[in-house]
């Protein structure tokens, strides 16, 4: 069980991240597949993300049905993560969040682009979901399986996409990417919002957005370098244990 604690903790962790870099703040949240049931996985109870901890961690099926729930509640959008998970098995985490950089991007029709090296990590664009082209008139919550795998089509073999009215959601094949990728997706709105002023504005070209994702992800799991340098730096924000990935 060592191991599946290690990953309890890391989303414990994630949740403290998101929220120290307002990627979160009251709502939101991150999940992990289970490390060894592939058909299942592990996301906090219905709670705000910085107040999160280790026993409040659920196990559920990709449907959304919770496993020994104990009488916690668990989020009513937890149907975006499994219909992810359903969808494309080589995604190992997702967060939702209502980062409100994005919001702007996802109403206006403006696809989200990178213009930072860094910001690769979000793809070359990000598509916008609308939930009303197929659902018509709702609360703009994911409250059902149709509703996320709809969602999770526009993310197609992608990492990233805006909700339009409501926020974004992020798909990786880590943690530690899923993590870093919504607050690049953060930045990158950001960055794109400021260099609106300008005439001109040169974003990252296809092939620039391939090598710099390549960059990061061969970095992954050396420790001082890529993706594992940026969450040690995460972890020090957040006040939070750092484990060399």
């Amino acid at each position: 069980m060592a191991g599946l604690d290690a990953v309890i903790e890391d989303i414990v962790i994630a949740n403290r991240i998101l929220s120290t870099e307002a990627v979160v703040d009251g709502y939101g949240h991150v999940s992990m597949r289970h490390p060894e049931r592939p058909d299942r996985y592990l996301m906090s109870r219905a709670r705000a993300p910085h107040c999160i901890e280790a026993e409040d961690i659920m196990e559920f099926a990709l449907d959304g049905t919770p496993i020994d729930p104990r009488g916690r509640s668990p989020y009513l959008e937890r149907y975006i993560h499994g219909a992810m998970y359903e969808q494309r098995p080589d995604v190992r985490s997702v967060v939702h969040s209502h980062s409100l950089a994005v919001i702007p991007f996802g109403v206006a029709g403006v696809k989200i682009r990178p213009m930072m090296h860094n910001c690769s990590m979000i793809g070359a664009e990000v598509p916008i979901w609308d939930s009303g082209d197929k659902f018509g008139d709702t609360d703009l919550l994911v409250v059902s399986m149709d509703m996320g795998r709809d969602l999770a089509r526009t993310v197609n073999k992608g990492s990233t996409a805006l909700m339009r009215g409501h926020g974004s959601v992020v798909a990786e094949r880590s943690l530690r990417r899923t993590v870093m990728c919504s607050i690049l997706l953060q930045t990158s709105a950001n960055l794109q919002m400021a260099a609106s002023r300008f005439d001109t504005v040169k974003f990252l070209t296809p092939g620039e957005v391939e090598k710099c994702r390549g960059m990061l992800g061969t970095a992954e799991g050396t420790p001082g370098q890529g993706i594992d340098r940026a969450w040690e730096y995460y972890c020090l924000r957040a006040g939070m244990p750092y484990r060399p990935g």
